[in-house]
């Protein structure tokens, strides 16, 4: 297996997992699958500053993680939210960790100074694995999300680079 830069043969790859994701899981709050016009548009907004890297084993994509732009107002230039996504059927074999390590070191070489996460209340694997990759709890924002009929929590937490 091969953690690396994802490029643009990726794509179709990393937006089947992410709309497996929106249709079956609340790891994300998006509630529609994208299209792959949008998430072209998504992966061009990342650039040098906010890599994305995927994990791919005899040519199947297995997941893929990102440092996404934050905000667009330029003092938060500095500052990424993370993203973490795994194919279904390979959850659970430690390919999170090697992303997330290869993600945040990708992000420190770009510039990067602190990195953020929101993580679904309940979410204990994710919260675990970002508290061992240094991140603290930062606080949690009640209800905030609406997704299968219920309310959701989100734990939003944060490391230095």
């Amino acid at each position: 297996m091969e953690i690396r830069r994802a490029g643009h043969a990726d794509i179709p790859h990393i937006l089947d997992i992410y709309n497996e994701a929106v249709l079956t899981t609340v790891a994300t709050f998006d509630t529609v699958p994208r299209t792959l016009e949008q998430q072209l548009e998504w992966f061009e907004q990342h650039g040098e500053a906010y890599p994305v890297v995927v994990a791919e084993d005899a040519g199947l994509i297995l997941g893929w993680a990102a440092a996404n732009r934050y905000s667009d107002r330029l003092a938060y230039a500095r500052t990424a939210e993370l993203s973490l996504y795994i194919r279904d059927g390979h959850r659970g074999q430690g390919l999170g960790k090697k992303l997330l390590e290869a993600v945040l070191a990708e992000g420190k070489r770009a510039g990067l100074h602190t990195v953020l996460s929101r993580i679904v209340e309940g979410n204990g694997s994710s919260i675990h694995i970002h508290r061992q990759f240094g991140f603290d709890t930062v606080g949690t924002m009640r209800e905030v999300g609406f997704k299968f009929g219920k309310l959701l929590d989100v734990v939003m937490m944060q490391k230095m680079l």
